[in-house]
Parts: structure tokens; C-alpha cells; sequence
């Protein structure tokens, strides 16, 4: 009968915090049994708190959800939007195939006038519809120009119409927003006055309706959106909606349910696996209460705090269940062993206790460590997940080792002690295969070593090949519609982001200076010299130069900017007097400030940087003079968060490898364990991470997390592995017994929870989001790396280093073969 460290006939010569804390759960474990009435109220008063809290909780994708608000990136992008208004629209590309001459088919136009009037009347948080049936059109007069619409002036027939084309066609500021360049695709664009950056109490389509999802903007212009494309009338149309609006809205939509669906599914995955090694109903629904309660308290601490729910929680339910059911797979594996042993639940919980928690606490703390790394993450969605992450983690354990006992208090007679002593440890089989693993890492210990140094050197080399890059619509899988309909947008009209230039001339009507205007000329055409990702540009010198070429007579000599400043103040009224409205999108209310919008496609972040470093090395060659200009807008965003995601993965694995090791290290009282205990779980991060570097899969703000939080959950195994190794040398003085010994007694734990977390990451297979269906592969692939090297790598390290002191005589014997 094996002793624990507390009740054994010789106690170690010193009695280390570890020893301490061993006694310490033995009491919880006892009292515990003894009020489980306490316990299981306390828990369901957990469960109602945490409900509640839950539901004071929104979604929210933006990209203002990824940063801080006192970020200067995302403050200049709060000045410009302050402004100029908000820059958020859904975009509606729509066709109509087999209709002769397509959207400029007399009958589809009508429908298209009928819905814009629609789309302005019945979907909330919009300021202006613009279509091709209300778009500003020039068009020469005597001495002037004139402002026509078709809504103003509906053509009678067909050929009518299609001469409209020809002069819609001939507008740059035309094609490529709200028609394509061969006339067969054309746009509405919702503008909306909403943004998802507002306060909450903004973004409530009904104030006294809560926070419900459908209740808040973008849903709740999405939603009206669909309907209305939906209805009969508009049929033989097809439309294709993109836009912030539909891509908020649907990365929130898929948020939502997959917090749910993923979770579900990874409840379910995880009970068949813990059925299928326990054959126990106490040893399924423990550690899944435990872990249903912990993924609530997780909720409570984002009411708490304020946080909000996005992106980055779709993963939370999943990672908590596969890494808070470790505990408790240890916590049932060694009470079932003890139950067998000794007869007794309440015996058999203070043993497993006393042998187990600590262990389980060490894991927790040190993959809360990981995740808490993240908090100094600049991006706002990784650092508030690297708190709620790390709350949940620490709320597992200190239900496995309060509520958990609770639930295997409870049970019938115990049966033939043989039976379930040998079912416990998995029988002869696994017991005896378990042993030659450890046999086989006690003779090959150098070549284990050697092969883990080559490898260690092939990860390296592939690690410093991995590049940081970000594309958002690469998040959704193809299956999602609002992936298709953005790339066509971006294939046949002007491009679905956009790079913003503001330029400030310090004067008021300081715009009205041709030398303003040429400047933001000059650097629109620095940014159309990339065709391939710069589709179109606007600005208010688009509109002018459109003016004075229509005042006279559309002679393509006088499409440029006026030379004058009188000249351009005059233009500038003529154009209003006339009822134009666009250019006002362009200027700040005194003419002091004016904007440049260079569209692109959605592209990876690291293109988008190209370009904005391309404009910024011209600039600095021959820098402006009569203005000063700024970068902002959506992929200016895009880029600052590419810069952040190099940084987050330095420090935040450095901050993780650090804090575990000083963790590991002091608990111990051993510098050598503690290092010995972690070299094996940088193993997997390096082998991961050089994969990626070798088959060229780039780091992005999911992906960032890889390392941090591999490191906190790679590192769980090793810890009960070693505490176990450690607790058998000081019984049987030798390395190599210890280790058999040491391997029979966790080993099978080892192993289940590693196919629970490797079952547990896989489900993230199921996903829509490409994002984390990569990631669950790559977290998968890191634990069955970790199992190897916490059976191969940590025990040869140990057996090399002898970091636990010389051997002694043996305080007890045996062999568990």
C-alpha cells in the first residue's frame, strides 16, 4: 500500500511548500466531504451570480474591439470618424443575369429606385442610401454645369436609359463604387450613421430592449437589410451583400453560436472520452459540472469588468473544458486507484488529495500563467481574454478540488477491490505498456537527448522564418456568404477597405489653395501606381477636377485642377448651388481639412503596409509643403495590429516562460527542477512554431496565442509528472525505479487527459472561421508533441541531470509490474 507524503512512517527531511500544501487539500478534501450540502449550495449560488452577470454582456467584432481607446492609431481614427462620420456601410453588389442589359434594364432600375427608398425608410442607424438612381450626375450646361439623378428625371425607355449609361461610364467617381467597369455589376451603398465604436446606449435599436444581439447595431441593421433583399419583388436580382455592416454582423452572428455549438460538441467529445476510460457516471459528470461552472464564472468576470464578448471567447468554452477536465481526470483516476484500495470514499478523497491536488494546482497556476501573459498584449481583444481566460482556468481548480470531491462522495459499494484496482489503472496491459515506454527512455536516455537537440535546432531555424500577417476575411471558411460576396466586390468593383490620408492645411478654406489639392493629387497617384491592390481613389479633388471638366463641356483637357484659388471657391459654389452633396464627404465643415480615401481589396495586412510604406518613403523624398497628413482609417488599423501581433508573441511567451519557471522553480525550492520541468515544454512550442516557419503559415492575431498558451497547457503534464517522479525517488532512493513507478501511477492520466485536450482542440475543426480551425490544429498537434516529450524528453533529462539530489536506500520497495 503506497503512503502519501503526509501519512508515511518517515517524512522527508524537509517539509517544502509542497508538502504543506499537500496537507492543506487534505483538510479542504475532508471538509468538503463533510458539508456537501455547503458546498453544493454555494455552487448553485455561484451558478445564478455568474447567470446574471452573463447577461449584462454584449457581442462585438469590430475592428475597435482589438484596441484600447487610448491607443494613438485608434485616436486618430476616433478624430477622423468625429469629422467626417462614420465610414461604416453595407455594400450591396447586385446583378441581374439573364436580363438583357443587366442592372440597366429599365424594369430592374425601378425595382433598384423602389428599394433604395426602402432601405432609407426601414433600416435603422442609416444616414443616406446611394444607388444609381440617385447618384450625383454632371452634365454640361450653357455657362455651367447641371446635377441630375435619375430618381429626379426616370427615363421613359429602354435607349433613354442606356445613353444614362454611357454617362455614367464616362465618370471615374462613378465606377467602381456604384458600377463596375463593363456596366454588368452595380452597388448600393448604405451609409450608416451608427458605428459598432459607439457607446452602447448608441447602439440599442430599442433603449428599454437590453443587449441582446438583434437588439444592438449591426444586427439590427443587417437583419432589416436581408429581409428587405429577400423580398418578392426583387426576384431575378441577385444580390451580394458586403460591407462592415454584414461583416460585423455576421463574425458576431457566428460568435455567438459557435460559443455554443463548439462547446456543446466539446462537452460531448469530451463525456464519451471520459466514459469510455471510466466507465463512470460520477466520473463523467464531476469534472464536466466543474468545468460548466468555471466557463460561467469566466462570463461573470466579463460582466464584471465591462468586458465585451467577441472574437477571442469562441475559443473560451472549448480551452476550458479540455484544460480544466485535466484536474479532474487526475482527481477520478487516483480516487478510483484508492477507492479500490482502501474501501473508503472519504479515505480514498483525502489520499487523492493529498497526492494529487497540488499537482493540479501547479497546472493551473502555471496555464493561467500562459494566458495571463497575454494581458500586456496592446491589443484590447487578446488582453481582456488573457484575463477572463486565466479567471476561468483558476476557477476550475478550485472547484475540481472543492465541488468535485462533493460529487464523488456520493456512489455505491465499491465491488471486488481487485476488479476495480486493476480497471482503475487501466489493467495489466496498459500498466505493462506504460513501463516499457519508461524502460525504453531509461536505455535510450542519450539518443532521446540527442534527437530532441537536432530538433530543437531544425524549430529554430523554421521559427525565425515566420512572418506576421492578418487578413479578416481570411477568418470566414468559404462556406460563409459573406466571404463570396466580398470577394467579388473586391474582384469587380473598387474594393471593399480602404486606406485614409487626412490633410491639414492649418488655414481655414485652406482647401480652396490648387496647392492643397495637388498635393492630395500627388498622393493619390503615388498610390494608384499599385494597380493590383489599389482599385480606386476619391477625394475632393476628384469632384474638381470633375467640375471643371464638365463646365467645359466635358473636354478631357480640363480634367485637372484649377489653377486658381478663386477659381476653386467658385466651382466649389457653383457645384452647390446645383444640389451637389458628395464633395461634402470629402471636407471638414471649414474647408481647413480635406481626405483622401485610397480603395483596396481585402488583402493581408502585410500588403496593405507595403503601400502605406511606399506613399511614406515618396513622401519623405519630397515631403509635403502645404500640408501635414496623417494615415488612418480601417486597414491603417489593419496595419498597426500586424505590428502589435509581433510584439504580443515575443513578450507574451517570454512573460509565460518566465513566470512558469520562477513559478515552478520556487515552488520546488530547486532551480534545477524547475528548469528541468520546463525544458521539455519548450520542446513543442519550438517544434509548432518551426512548423508554421517551414510551411509558410503566417502569425496572426488568433494564431499569436499559439505560444503563450502552449507553453501554460504543454507544461501541465510535465508538472504531474514530475511531482509523481519527484514523490517516488524520495520513497525508492533510485532515478530508474522511480521513474516505472512514476509512469504506472499518472502515466494513464498523462494519457487521457492528453486525448481529452487533443479531442478537445480538434473540435475547433468544426468551426466556420478558418482562424480557428487552425488554430485547433496547431494546439492539437503541440499536446501530442508535449506527450512525447513528457515521456521521452523529461525523463531522459532527469535521468541525465539527477536534479532531485543522489540516491539513497530505498524507504520502501516494490515494483509495479
Amino acid at each position: 500500500m503506497r503512503n502519501s507524503p503526509i501519512e508515511s512512517g518517515s517524512t522527508p527531511p524537509e517539509r517544502d511548500l509542497v508538502d504543506r500544501l499537500d496537507a492543506l487539500f487534505e483538510r479542504i478534501a475532508v471538509w468538503s466531504f463533510d458539508h456537501r450540502l455547503v458546498v453544493l449550495a454555494l455552487s448553485i449560488g455561484l451558478l445564478a451570480g455568474g447567470a446574471w452577470l452573463a447577461s449584462l454582456v454584449r457581442f462585438d467584432n469590430s475592428l475597435a474591439a482589438w484596441f484600447d481607446r487610448s491607443d494613438p492609431a485608434f485616436v486618430a481614427y476616433l478624430d477622423f470618424r468625429d469629422e467626417f462620420g462614420s465610414d461604416e456601410v453595407a455594400y450591396i453588389v447586385y446583378e441581374a443575369p439573364g436580363v438583357e442589359h443587366g442592372p440597366w434594364n429599365l424594369d430592374v432600375m425601378r425595382r433598384i429606385e423602389t428599394l433604395t427608398a426602402a432601405l432609407e425608410a426601414e433600416v435603422p442607424f442609416v444616414r443616406e442610401v446611394k444607388s444609381l438612381t440617385n447618384a450625383e450626375l454632371m452634365v454640361p450646361v450653357p455657362d455651367g454645369l447641371e446635377i441630375v439623378t435619375i430618381e429626379d428625371d426616370f427615363p421613359d425607355t429602354q435607349a433613354q436609359l442606356l445613353e444614362r449609361r454611357e454617362r455614367f461610364l464616362s465618370k471615374p467617381f462613378l465606377v467602381g463604387g456604384l458600377l463596375s467597369e463593363d456596366g454588368r455589376y452595380a452597388a448600393v451603398s448604405v451609409e450608416m450613421e451608427g458605428s459598432s465604436i459607439d457607446p452602447i446606449e448608441a447602439l440599442r435599436l430599442d433603449p428599454d430592449g437590453g443587449n441582446a444581439l438583434d437588439n444592438l447595431y449591426p444586427q439590427a441593421s443587417y437583419h432589416p437589410i436581408e429581409a428587405i433583399l429577400a423580398r418578392p419583388e426583387y426576384d431575378g436580382i441577385v444580390f451580394h451583400h458586403t460591407g462592415d455592416v454584414a461583416l460585423n454582423a455576421t463574425m458576431n452572428t457566428i460568435t455567438a453560436e459557435e460559443a455554443v455549438t463548439l462547446g456543446g460538441l466539446c462537452f460531448a467529445v469530451v463525456g464519451v472520452i471520459l466514459a469510455l476510460f471510466f466507465r463512470s457516471p460520477l466520473g463523467v459528470l464531476g469534472p464536466l459540472a466543474v468545468v460548466f461552472l468555471s466557463i460561467m464564472l469566466s462570463v461573470s468576470v466579463i460582466g464584471l469588468l465591462g468586458f465585451e464578448l467577441g472574437f477571442m471567447f469562441t475559443m473560451v468554452p472549448t480551452l476550458l473544458i479540455a484544460v480544466g477536465v485535466a484536474d479532474g481526470v487526475h482527481i477520478v483516476a487516483e480516487f478510483r486507484a484508492l477507492a479500490a484500495e482502501l474501501g473508503s470514499r472519504r479515505k480514498a478523497l483525502e489520499r487523492t488529495m493529498a497526492l494529487v491536488a497540488t499537482p493540479c494546482l501547479l497546472t493551473s497556476v502555471t496555464t493561467a500563467a500562459g494566458f495571463s501573459a497575454m494581458t500586456i498584449a496592446p491589443i484590447k481583444a487578446i488582453s481582456e481574454f488573457g484575463v477572463y481566460a486565466a479567471a476561468g482556468i483558476l476557477a476550475a481548480f478550485v472547484l475540481s478540488v472543492s465541488v468535485l470531491p462533493v460529487c464523488l462522495s456520493f456512489g455505491r459499494s465499491f465491488g471486488d477491490p481487485k476488479v476495480l484496482a486493476a480497471r482503475s489503472k487501466g489493467g495489466r496491459r496498459t500498466v505493462a505498456a506504460l513501463v516499457s515506454v519508461a524502460r525504453f527512455a531509461v536505455r535510450q536516455r542519450r539518443a532521446i537527448l540527442v534527437v530532441s537537440a537536432l530538433l530543437t535546432v531544425v524549430s529554430i531555424a523554421g521559427a525565425l522564418q515566420l512572418t506576421v500577417d492578418s487578413n479578416f476575411l481570411d477568418d470566414f471558411s468559404d462556406q460563409v456568404p459573406v466571404r463570396r460576396a466580398t470577394l467579388l466586390a473586391d474582384e469587380v468593383m473598387g474594393g471593399s477597405a480602404s486606406i485614409v490620408y487626412v490633410f491639414d492645411s492649418h488655414e481655414t478654406e485652406g482647401v480652396k489653395n490648387p496647392a492643397v489639392l495637388r498635393e492630395i493629387e500627388r498622393v493619390s497617384e503615388i498610390a494608384l501606381e499599385n494597380p493590383q491592390l489599389v482599385r480606386k481613389t476619391y477625394s475632393a479633388a476628384t469632384v474638381l477636377r470633375d467640375i471643371n471638366k464638365t463646365f467645359h463641356d466635358d473636354d478631357p483637357d480640363f480634367d485637372v485642377i484649377p489653377d486658381q484659388r478663386d477659381l476653386v471657391g467658385q466651382y466649389l459654389l457653383l457645384y452647390e448651388l446645383s444640389g451637389g452633396q458628395e464633395i461634402e464627404e470629402f471636407l471638414s465643415g471649414d474647408f481647413s481639412r480635406a481626405v483622401l480615401e485610397v480603395r483596396i481589396a481585402i488583402v493581408a495586412s502585410s500588403r496593405m503596409a507595403e503601400l502605406a510604406d511606399r506613399v511614406e518613403a515618396a513622401l519623405a523624398v519630397e515631403p509635403l509643403e502645404a500640408t501635414t497628413v496623417q494615415q488612418t482609417g480601417m486597414a491603417s488599423l489593419w496595419i498597426r495590429l500586424m505590428d502589435y501581433i509581433t510584439t504580443s508573441q515575443i513578450n507574451g511567451f517570454l512573460l509565460a516562460f518566465g513566470a512558469i519557471s520562477v513559478a515552478l522553480c520556487l515552488v520546488f525550492r530547486s532551480v534545477p527542477i524547475g528548469l528541468v520541468a520546463m525544458i521539455p515544454n519548450l520542446a513543442p512550442v519550438l517544434l509548432t512554431l518551426g512548423g508554421m516557419g517551414w510551411t509558410g503559415v503566417p502569425l496572426d492575431y488568433v494564431r499569436l496565442l499559439i505560444a503563450p498558451v502552449a507553453i501554460g497547457i504543454a507544461v501541465d503534464d510535465t508538472i504531474h509528472h514530475i511531482t509523481r517522479f519527484r514523490y517516488e525517488f524520495r520513497r525508492l532512493g533510485n532515478y530508474e525505479e522511480a521513474l516505472v513507478a512514476s509512469m504506472a501511477g499518472v502515466g494513464r492520466a498523462l494519457v487521457i487527459t492528453s486525448v481529452v485536450l487533443v479531442c478537445g482542440f480538434l473540435v475547433f475543426t468544426f468551426s466556420v472561421l478558418d482562424a480557428q480551425v487552425s488554430f485547433g490544429l496547431l494546439l492539437a498537434t503541440t499536446i501530442v508533441i508535449a506527450l512525447a516529450a513528457d515521456f521521452l524528453l523529461m525523463p531522459a533529462l532527469v535521468l541525465t541531470l539527477e536534479p532531485f539530489g543522489p540516491e539513497t536506500a530505498p524507504q520502501e520497495s516494490g515494483d509495479p509490474t
